[in-house]
């Protein structure tokens, strides 16, 4: 039997037909006519086996005359011609259960035959098989991989939404646990195994290419060289041609947002040093308060001291 990658994981009910030889449906393997009647063999009276003389030695033997069935049939059916058997064709429903792989059989009664039915997979675009696990690729922008993003693949039974980190690399491989195949003979599923292929552009525009081109200049620890770019002493990269400005209108937005950064970071520092300065010639004012409070209360007690001597 023929079957697709998902009906042989999913299963699938399929109709077949086939020619087999069964039971005669117009005597029900009687082999009489219907409406007849059989009578008892009167050579094996009835048994099934005769006796044979041969000599001194009694051989037993199935009947000669019914066939070992201990009746005779006066009217032969017309269809089975006594037989009780006829060649059918018929159309059978054959339950494929979920896991069936390649090349596996399985046996299957029909009427008093048993069928044995041996699968033949087709493969999938798709998935690989590897036992109840199977395998597929999918593939991302080289923006989705170095900044992360989500995409939806396709399961077994269903769509699935896959995220994607940050800097994933090519060839990552990601575990959906229990979202493979169904075990035959057990219980549970299987593993789907996600492949990540990053797709690089073949075809840029000039803002793409300014945009790559001012990101290589930032870019470091690059082993060999970039085209249409050269590197200094120290190991940067640095574009040589820039006919249209691009590059240079970036990096200049690059710079201009690291100064501003720093600007306000020293902006920052200047603002904390200003309250501490603040601060501390409040702490000055009011130790001096203090002091002057002190040298009052002196003041007093000497001039009371000396007025209590003029009394005396």
């Amino acid at each position: 039997m023929d079957l697709s990658f998902n009906e042989a994981a999913r299963g699938v009910n399929k109709e077949i037909n086939i020619a087999i030889e069964d039971t005669c449906q117009r005597c029900n393997g009687t082999r009489a006519e219907p409406g007849t009647k059989t009578s008892k063999c009167h050579r094996c009276n009835g048994t099934g086996q005769e006796t044979i003389n041969t000599g001194p030695f009694v051989m037993r033997s199935t009947c000669r005359q019914c066939g070992g069935r201990r009746e005779i049939v006066n009217v032969p059916c017309v269809l089975c011609r006594g037989t009780g058997i006829t060649a059918q064709r018929k159309k059978v429903t054959v339950p494929v259960p979920a896991g069936v792989e390649d090349g596996q059989t399985v046996r299957m009664p029909v009427g008093s035959n048993e069928l044995f039915i041996t699968f033949r997979v087709a493969k999938s675009n798709i998935f690989r098989r590897d036992g109840v696990d199977v395998h597929s690729d999918v593939t991302v922008s080289f923006t989705q991989a170095a900044l992360g993003g989500n995409v939806k693949i396709k399961g077994i039974y269903d769509l699935i939404s896959l995220d994607i980190p940050s800097g994933t690399q090519s060839h990552t491989r990601f575990r959906l646990a229990g979202k493979g195949i169904s075990r035959v003979s057990g219980y549970g599923f299987g593993d789907h195994y996600v492949h990540v292929k990053i797709k690089v552009p073949t075809t840029l525009s000039a803002n793409q290419r300014a945009l790559l081109m001012a990101y290589a200049e930032e870019e470091s620890g690059v082993p060999g060289t970039v085209n249409d770019m050269t590197k200094t002493k120290d190991g940067a990269n640095i574009v040589m041609e820039d006919p249209d400005g691009l590059v240079a209108k970036i990096r200049f937005s690059f710079h201009q947002q690291t100064f501003e950064h720093k600007k306000d970071e020293n902006n920052n520092d200047d603002n904390g040093s200003t309250d501490d300065a603040n601060e501390n010639a409040k702490r000055e004012t009011q130790k001096d308060e203090n002091n002057n409070d002190d040298d009052g209360s002196t003041d007093d007690e000497n001039e009371n001291a000396k007025r209590e001597m003029h009394k005396s």
